[in-house]
């Protein structure tokens, strides 16, 4: 059985919903546990970064391991939903181990070790749901565009995630305690619909996409079972593809503009613009504006300039419209800190970063999904969870680069622990805003060199699925029996 090239509307939702479980668990970690240990529990900003960066390394050995056993293992309920539904217990756990040490966790080094082991857990067990799900999103259709429009999904409700933990938690939360982000009581209800959402989403998604399982593409039947040496030379195999390492690489330099900004996100709200925490659940409207942006015109866009010079563009975009407001303010140029028309201006750049963020994204997706048509050209195997393996390893390392980076770059400027707003000085805050200005910048602009050698545009494409059709029609016809 082939899947159909145009996929039904419940099956995408069912397949997008998942992003927000991902979204969800991203964002706790990317936006509060670093400035949860670095100004609450006082773990210095490079002790903080290493911990993180620690993890990037099980991230590496997880994830394409993960890719590997996904794409070969054999059961009644398909390759990619029995892992899908063992993640959400053990992400709960990790994250609340990771918002609650306790009292006996007192120096530097205990602190460090107790954060290093729980993100390498709560890492390694959304891998155990990223990478079947994406894969999963791979195989729900063959065709160009419907792929991109599975994808748009998927990126959708990733962002709905961010957006429902961003508005409950600076609005609903930390507008309610006293000294709002920097009280440690604050955590304990947002944990609470963390975990309640995540394992809502996940569990979902995983649910109402099995009917699907029937439809899904088959374990390679090549005689070979799971195990290190097929790790290897599934592993060498995708990397000798060069559209897949171009791509890799353009996403490594993007997740580290990406983790930057992430990582210091709050930091620059909190200290470099001195919002309130009503204030800053107001800049959530720039993500919904761009989001809603990339769901609609993604696919649009890719039909008139094809995937490359869209992942290209957006890519400039978002490297250049995401520092905007941070360099107009070191020449001097933005809005009072604390000020409305402030927030306006982040909101207005913020929005185009956000589009082209979103844009890109998908396009990156739904990029991957033909390369791996490619590789089953070349080597006869589909291994969506190999080539998406890189995705869910980025996903997590763009905040695992971003912290070691801004952990060190805070460190170097000699940023402290438990600082109060506005007792800063202005040569520290300059500081702060040259890493997440020019400097973020910089990879931004090596991920679009990689981007732009990219080399599967429509037509070559459309190549691909019509040799991969006659193969098949060919192995079909070898395999009927001789008429008497």
């Amino acid at each position: 059985m082939h899947p159909p090239e145009t996929v039904l509307m419940r099956t995408k939702l069912a397949f997008g919903i998942g992003a927000s479980g991902e979204a969800g668990t991203l964002w706790m970690f990317n936006a509060l546990t670093f400035f949860f240990y670095n100004q609450i529990l006082g773990l210095p900003a490079d002790l903080a970064g290493m911990a993180v960066f620690i993890a990037i390394v099980f991230d590496a050995i997880t994830d394409p391991v993960m890719g590997s056993i996904s794409d070969r293992f054999r059961s009644k309920y398909g390759r990619r939903h029995p892992f899908m539904f063992a993640a959400p217990g053990p992400i709960l756990i990790a994250l609340f181990f990771i918002f609650n040490p306790p009292d006996t966790v007192e120096t530097d080094f205990q602190l460090f070790a107790w954060y290093t082991f729980f993100t390498v857990i709560l890492r390694s067990s959304l891998t155990l749901f990223t990478v079947p799900h994406l894969a999963l999103g791979a195989e729900l259709s063959d065709d160009y565009d419907e792929r991109s429009k599975v994808m748009s999904y998927n990126t959708l409700f990733g962002y709905v995630g961010v957006v429902f933990m961003h508005v409950f938690v600076w609005f609903f939360i930390f507008d309610k305690f006293e000294g709002g982000q920097r009280n440690i009581d604050a955590y304990t209800p947002i944990v609470i619909y963390a975990s309640v959402l995540i394992a809502f989403c996940i569990l979902a998604s995983t649910w109402f996409t099995k009917d699907q399982i029937p439809f899904l593409k088959k374990p390679p039947d090549d005689g070979e079972r799971i195990g290190f040496v097929r790790l290897i030379k599934d592993m060498v195999g995708a990397i000798s593809n060069k559209n897949y390492l171009n791509l890799l690489l353009g996403l490594f330099f993007l997740s580290v503009l990406i983790g930057t900004h992430e990582t210091l996100s709050i930091y620059m709200v909190t200290f470099f613009w001195e919002l309130t925490p009503y204030q800053i659940g107001f800049l959530i409207i720039s993500n919904i504006i761009g989001y809603a942006l990339g769901f609609i015109l993604a696919a649009r866009l890719h039909r008139r300039f094809d995937k490359k010079a869209t992942i290209v563009a957006t890519c400039l975009l978002l490297t250049f419209f995401w520092s905007a407001a941070v360099n107009l303010r070191l020449l001097d140029l933005a809005p009072a800190n604390s000020s409305w028309e402030l927030v306006l201006l982040i909101i207005c750049l913020g929005s185009v970063s956000s589009a082209g963020g979103s844009i890109l994204h998908i396009s990156v997706m739904s990029a991957l999904a033909d390369v791996a048509d490619e590789n089953e050209l070349k080597t006869g195997m589909r291994q969506e969870g190999i080539y998406y393996s890189a995705r869910a390893f980025f996903g997590k390392a763009s905040n695992g680069v971003g912290h070691l980076v801004a952990g060190f770059a805070l460190k170097y400027i000699g940023f402290p622990e438990n600082a109060i707003p506005s007792q800063l000085s202005d040569d520290l805050l300059f500081n702060l805003g040259i890493i997440d200005g020019p400097f973020a910048m910089i990879w931004g602009f090596v991920a679009i060199i990689f981007y732009y050698r990219y080399g599967i545009n429509r037509k070559y494409h459309s190549q691909i699925q019509e040799q991969l059709r006659l193969k098949k029609s060919a192995q079909s016809s070898s395999n009927q029996p001789e008429s008497v």
